[in-house]
């Protein structure tokens, strides 16, 4: 049975054959002679031919290395180009992507974005998901390729880029106690009407209550969704307040009967980000599609969707 041989031994290998020459070998390895030596022996021994003999002053292929040379030498060139990263071309990419948001996350990143993507790379798809609570374990696992999300998260854990930061707005009926001016709402004038709340993944967190923590024991929600589609007409409906980031708030205006006004101060701004793992760090093709849409979101509020 024939002995194994080492990538490294096959590197020796193919140079020998392609220089016949041990001193050539060693120089272009830089290991010395007697070390290119050893490996000459051994590869002799491991496939029982002498590879190279002596002829006048030099060293000639026998049988055996010539059958070699040429196999060796595209060994070489195919294992190379195993290494060498090929040059991205968004145009050529056929790649499906899985990303994790809510449907803020497609009216503000994503919605935004399609056209441009779409013209730079038509041969792609982009399949979005529901946003897990577990948004680290389905990034490393590979369950989905990208999250864009406005909950905390372990900057330890995970890759991230600020996307925007966003202020909230209260969002009623135009006729609403709270509709009519342009001032920010107090947090106890807040708390002294009946909510519409959103709660973003399976978890069903609603942000508004986590954020106010003691204070929002006095709050009162009269109905949830876990997406904005629905709440023109929920609140249009009723006496409902809904917090809302500004660019959800930007996708319903005054043909859907609402009227917003700044949320109190207590809400804090929204942070919202797109993150990635580790095994995707590197990836071109997510790469790409992290940089286009980190630029595009970035450059303005997105119009009201037209109907």
């Amino acid at each position: 049975m024939a002995l194994p041989i080492s990538p490294n031994l096959l590197v020796t290998l193919a140079l020998l054959l392609k220089t016949k020459s041990v001193s050539g070998t060693a120089l272009a390895l830089g290991v010395s002679q007697p070390s290119v030596s050893r490996s000459l022996s051994q590869l002799r021994t491991a496939l029982k031919d002498p590879l190279l003999v002596r002829s006048g002053s030099g060293m000639a292929r026998t049988h055996r290395g010539e059958e070699l040379v040429e196999r060796l030498a595209d060994w070489m060139v195919t294992t190379s180009a195993l290494l060498v990263e090929e040059s991205f071309d968004p145009a050529r990419v056929e790649r499906r992507f899985r990303v994790a948001t809510t449907d803020f996350g497609v009216m503000s990143v994503l919605l935004p974005a399609m056209a441009a993507l779409r013209e730079e790379a038509p041969a792609i798809a982009i399949d979005i998901v529901p946003l897990s609570h577990a948004t680290h374990r389905a990034l490393a696992e590979g369950e989905v390729d990208l999250a864009i999300s406005g909950l905390d998260h372990d900057p330890s854990q995970l890759h991230r880029a600020l996307l925007f930061e966003d202020e909230f707005l209260c969002v009623t009926r135009a006729d609403h106690p709270l509709a009519g001016s342009d001032e920010r709402v107090p947090v106890a004038d807040f708390l002294a009407h009946p909510h519409l709340g959103i709660t973003v993944s399976e978890a069903e967190l609603d942000r508004v209550t986590m954020t106010l923590g003691a204070a929002a024991a006095t709050r009162k929600v009269a109905a949830s969704l876990p997406y904005f589609g629905l709440a023109p007409a929920m609140l249009a409906a009723g006496d409902l307040v809904m917090v809302m980031p500004s660019r959800a708030a930007a996708h319903f205006d005054a043909r859907h009967g609402l009227a917003t006004r700044p949320a109190p101060a207590e809400l804090g701004l929204l942070q919202y980000w797109l993150l990635w793992h580790e095994r995707s760090h590197r990836d071109p093709a997510s790469r790409w599609l992290r940089e286009r849409l980190a630029r595009i979101c970035r450059s303005a509020v997105p119009d009201a969707i037209p109907e």
